[in-house]
C-alpha cells in the first residue's frame, strides 16, 4: 500500500477510477483470490487474511480505492466463485484472481436499490440465448469493467422468486455504460449502464434459473461484514491522523490535546471503536465457522458505518479550518464516510431486517 497506493491516490481522485495494473499487482500478490481454492489461481486462506487485507485498504484514507478493488474480489468474484458453472470460472474467476479481468455487480437499478425484489431489468429465454433490457445505477465499476454480473427478471411475475444471475460480457452489443459524479469515493469509477435489447448465451446464467434473490441476500451477509469491519478500520485510522494532529496544533498557549473536552470526545470515540472492533472480529469467527449472520451483520454494518460518519464528523471539528480544507486527510474521510450508511443496505433497511427478526420471528434461509 505504502509502495503502489498511497503515492497516487491524489491523482486517482481527481482521475475519478484506478489504474488497470493496480489489479493486476493486486492479483500478483495474490490478494484478489485469498479465499478462492487454489486449482482457480487463489490462494484458499482463511477469513482472517481478508480481514487484515481490508483493515490495511480502509486505512489509505480513500474509500472509492477500497470500494473499486473490494467491489471486483468481494462482490463479481465472491458470486462466480460460490454459483459459477466450471466453465465460468475459467473464463472469469482465474483471470478475475489475476488482475486481468475486472468485474462488477449490477443489482441496484434508478428506481430500486434496497428493495431488490422491485428490480425491472428482465432477461427473456429466446431459444440459446436470453435477451436483456433495462439499467441499472451506482455500480461501481460500472464503467472500466470487463465483465458484468447483472441481477435479472426472469420470471417478472414472481418478484423475488423471479430474479436470476447473469452474466454480461463489457464489449456486448447494447451494453452502454456512463459515469457518474460522485460526493465522494471519486477514486472509483461509479456508473450508469443501460441494456438496450442485449443478447447472451443462454450459458452465461450464474447458477439456477429464479435462484438469484437467494444468491443476493446470502452475499449480503459477508458484504456487510466487510463494510462494518471497513467502518471500524477508517475509523481507527482517522482517530490516529487526528490524535498526531492535535499533538502538534496549539491555542492558548498549549496544544489541543491538553483540552479535556477534546481529550474525552476522543476517549468516548477510542471506546466505540474498540467495541465496535471486538463485535466484528467475533462476526467473522462465526461466519468462518459456517454461521448464517443475517441479524449480526445487519447489526455490525448499521453500527460500524454510523460510527465512520461520526468519527468523521468529531475529528474534522478537532481540525477546525484545516479539516475544511483539501490539503488535510478528514476532508476526504469525511465525504467518504457518509456513503457507509447508504451503500450495502441503508440503514434504515438494516433496522426494519433486524426489527422483523427480533420482533416478528422473521427467519431468512440460505440457498441450498
Amino acid at each position: 500500500m505504502k509502495k503502489e497506493v498511497i503515492p497516487y491516490i491524489d491523482e486517482w481522485e481527481k482521475a475519478g477510477e484506478i489504474p488497470r495494473e493496480i489489479y493486476q499487482k493486486f492479483g500478483e500478490m495474490g490478494y484478489l483470490g485469498l479465499s478462492v481454492p487454489e486449482e482457480y489461481g487463489g490462494m484458499d486462506a482463511d477469513i482472517w487474511y481478508f480481514v487484515v487485507l481490508q483493515e490495511e485498504m480502509n486505512r489509505i484514507n480513500s474509500g472509492g480505492f477500497c470500494a473499486a478493488i473490494g467491489s471486483h474480489f468481494m462482490l463479481a468474484l465472491t458470486h462466480m466463485e460460490a454459483e459459477g458453472s466450471e466453465a465460468q470460472k475459467l473464463k472469469y474467476l482465474v483471470p478475475g484472481v489475476k488482475g486481468e479481468k475486472i468485474g462488477c455487480l449490477a443489482i441496484t437499478e434508478p428506481f430500486g436499490g434496497s428493495d431488490v425484489q422491485a428490480i425491472r431489468t428482465t432477461a427473456v429465454r429466446e431459444g440459446d440465448e436470453y435477451v436483456i433490457n433495462g439499467s441499472k445505477a451506482f455500480i461501481t465499476n460500472g464503467v472500466n469493467s470487463d465483465f458484468i454480473i447483472a441481477a435479472v427478471k426472469t420470471n417478472p411475475e414472481a418478484k423475488g422468486n423471479g430474479i436470476s444471475m447473469m452474466i454480461i460480457d463489457r464489449d456486448t452489443p447494447g451494453v452502454n455504460a456512463t459515469k457518474m459524479d460522485k460526493l465522494g469515493w471519486r477514486s472509483s469509477d461509479t456508473g450508469e449502464i443501460s441494456f438496450d435489447d442485449v443478447r447472451v448465451p443462454a450459458s452465461n446464467l450464474l447458477g439456477g434459473e429464479d435462484r438469484g434473490f437467494f444468491y443476493i441476500m446470502q452475499h449480503f451477509v459477508s458484504e456487510r461484514l466487510a463494510m462494518a469491519l471497513g467502518g471500524v478500520a477508517s475509523s481507527e485510522h482517522a482517530l490516529k491522523l487526528t490524535l498526531q494532529y492535535m499533538s502538534e496544533r496549539e491555542a492558548f498557549g498549549r496544544t489541543i490535546n491538553r483540552f479535556q473536552v477534546l481529550r474525552h470526545r476522543i476517549a468516548q470515540l477510542a471506546a466505540e471503536v474498540e467495541a465496535n472492533k471486538a463485535f466484528v472480529y467475533q462476526l467473522f469467527y462465526r461466519y468462518e465457522q459456517g454461521e448464517y449472520l443475517v441479524k449480526e451483520a445487519s447489526m455490525a454494518k448499521l453500527l460500524g458505518t454510523q460510527l465512520a460518519d461520526k468519527v468523521a464528523t468529531q475529528c474534522l471539528q478537532m481540525y477546525g479550518g484545516y479539516g475544511f480544507m483539501e490539503d488535510y486527510p478528514m476532508a476526504r474521510f469525511f465525504r467518504d464516510a457518509r456513503l457507509g450508511q447508504i451503500g450495502g443496505g441503508t440503514s434504515e433497511i438494516l433496522c426494519e431486517i433486524i426489527a422483523k427478526m427480533l420482533i416478528d420471528d422473521k427467519a431468512y434461509r440460505t440457498e441450498a
